[in-house]
């Protein structure tokens, strides 16, 4: 079977069960119920960072990690389909409806990289990726400008994506 067979291919399903689907939505709710009374306990203990960083909240959200892979698993081995259910979206501040003409629409777009040595440069240094994907990203940047894009802002960041919405100026 190829990747454009059966479920992943162009013509539509017939009889699709959505038992399994909806018992893996159901097993996420639950465990994102028990997220919630954790985290709301362990809050009432701890400190916003404290709490953060406890054991007990840390295992649910692997957990719900493991539960979001489960469902895309899922929903990609029955229905063919990519899903992109884990993405957080924030509709912006103030009146809903057409933006200002002269008001920009911006986005701000990831892209990540697990970055390894390889078992014969196991001594190697990770150090240099970051000048490599820095020159990357300048190159991006320049395409993006050439194809008509405005490009406000780009940093590269290792660990964790780069903060565009820092409040504090750290000049």
């Amino acid at each position: 079977m190829t990747h454009e067979d059966g479920p992943h291919g162009p013509a539509p399903l017939d009889a699709v069960d959505p038992a399994p689907l909806h018992h893996a939505v159901d097993e996420l709710a639950a465990t994102l119920h028990s997220y919630i009374e954790t985290a709301a306990g362990v809050r009432g203990e701890f400190g916003a960072s404290e709490s953060d960083d406890d054991p007990r909240v840390l295992a649910l959200e692997t957990r719900v990690g493991a539960l979001n892979a489960t469902l895309y698993d899922r929903i990609h081995q029955t229905l063919g389909m990519h899903p992109d259910l884990t993405a957080a979206v924030w509709e912006p501040d103030g009146e809903e409806g057409d933006p200002d003409e002269n008001e920009l629409s911006a986005d701000v777009f990831y892209l990540g990289y697990v970055v390894g040595t390889a078992h014969e440069n196991a001594g190697g240094s990770l150090d240099g990726v970051m000048e490599v994907v820095d020159a990357a990203g300048s190159d991006l940047a320049n395409r993006l400008t050439d194809a008509g894009y405005r490009v406000g802002e780009w940093a590269v960041s290792r660990g964790e994506a780069p903060d565009f919405f820092d409040e504090e100026d750290p000049s």
